[in-house]
């Protein structure tokens, strides 16, 4: 399965071009553009399970900067204080990684 199997690819561009310039990104506004935010707890354990590239259960800072680049090849990587300002947003434990809870918790704020 892919990630347009669950997304519209057209909502996928709309999302990776609304975050093109460095330090733009937004996770919660890249949710919404991309559909993630309407999607159902099990259709986001599906996203989480793509996007968990390791397949570790969960999605540390390593995997988190090359988060756009699961959506799309080309796609830019996060800077830094992207990287770090979403991880510690959706790392509701503190423990330096993201569960699949932790998206679900991120997309409810």
């Amino acid at each position: 399965m892919s990630l347009t199997d669950i997304l519209s690819p057209s909502d996928i561009a709309a999302a990776l071009r609304d975050c093109q310039a460095p330090d733009s990104f937004s996770p919660k506004k890249f949710f919404q553009i991309s559909g993630m935010s309407k999607k159902s707890s099990s259709q986001l354990k599906e996203i989480f399970r793509i996007l968990d590239n390791d397949q570790s259960g969960f999605i540390e800072e390593d995997e988190l900067k090359y988060f756009l680049q699961r959506f799309e090849c080309g796609a830019r990587v996060l800077t830094a204080s992207e990287t770090k300002t979403f991880l510690a947003a959706a790392d509701h434990d503190g423990d330096g990684k993201i569960g699949a809870e932790g998206i679900k918790f991120f997309m409810n704020r």
